[in-house]
């Protein structure tokens, strides 16, 4: 299939309008109509209702959505694979969620491009869902993620437990209040666990969206919330932060995810790297 029908029909669903679709892909809007029509025509089924209102998705247009989504991103990773062949041998993709980069994944990262050089690797974030849904369409080589799922063709594997932990910034005699709390977001299963832990913290007066960043606000403010304690332990041994007396602590299992079916030779002293680098947390 032509690439350019899904990032039209994309970019539709995006605006919902094909005025403004064509308006943002730069071309007229009589080409996105027609490349609307015939994708409907290829799929047998209309993908968007269409009124003086806009454009609208179609049960049938929900269901391709992620299709298409998918389409561009294993044409993107072929781009990407092949304008790389010429000065690497390989590319590895690598995924996780944003709490696992920093002062994790970042330093394994460092320790690839160091000692196998001739692998290009890229690296990206995102929620644990759309990490798998990329591994099985191709476009990761190797997620690293909290309590995955495991869809058929795919390896779990076991690396350590993280620990998330309440720590503050307040003085030790300063009594702590709702107002000083501030809900650092790790993400659907922290929230669900958190909510169900802190009934009265779940509207605080700040949600931070940000993860490893919010330690800058609690660095430069008397508050108080969770972070991996892997990321405030030096904090904690420093002076910096302290961590509360009798409060709990949330653990999530760390896997890294691959596909069976992979070049063993070439991927197992990958594997085996993350796998000592992830010792220091057990």
């Amino acid at each position: 299939m032509d690439i350019s029908l899904a990032r039209t029909f994309l970019m539709v669903a995006e605006t919902g309008s094909f005025i403004e679709a064509a308006r943002k892909l730069n071309v007229t809007q009589s080409t996105v109509s027609a490349r609307i029509k015939g994708l409907e025509e290829q799929l047998g089924r209309p993908l968007f209702e269409r009124s003086k209102a806009g454009a609208e998705l179609t049960g049938a247009g929900q269901q391709f959505q992620k299709h298409a989504l998918a389409l561009v991103r294993v044409w993107q990773h072929a781009q990407l694979e092949v304008s790389l062949s010429d000065q690497h041998r390989d590319h590895l993709a690598i995924g996780a969620p944003t709490s696992l980069w920093d002062g994790y994944l970042m330093k394994w990262v460092s320790w690839l491009r160091h000692n196998i050089t001739d692998i290009a690797v890229s690296a990206s974030a995102g929620l644990s869902h759309v990490l798998t849904q990329r591994l099985v369409e191709g476009t990761l080589d190797l997620a690293v993620m909290y309590r995955p799922v495991q869809p058929p063709g795919l390896t779990i594997e076991h690396l350590f437990d993280e620990e998330f932990v309440m720590v503050t910034s307040q003085k030790g005699s300063a009594r702590r209040t709702a107002s000083d709390y501030v809900f650092i977001d790790w993400g659907p299963d922290f929230r669900q666990d958190h909510a169900a832990a802190f009934p009265r913290l779940t509207n605080p007066g700040l949600n931070l969206d940000l993860g490893s960043l919010g330690l800058e606000y609690l660095l430069n403010n008397p508050a108080t919330g969770y972070f991996p304690e892997r990321l405030v332990s030096r904090l904690i041994a420093r002076g910096r932060l302290r961590r509360p007396a009798r409060t709990r602590k949330f653990v999530y299992p760390v896997y890294m995810v691959y596909p069976e079916t992979r070049d063993h030779e070439a991927f197992e002293p990958i594997l085996e790297s993350l796998r000592r680098h992830s010792e220091k947390f057990l």
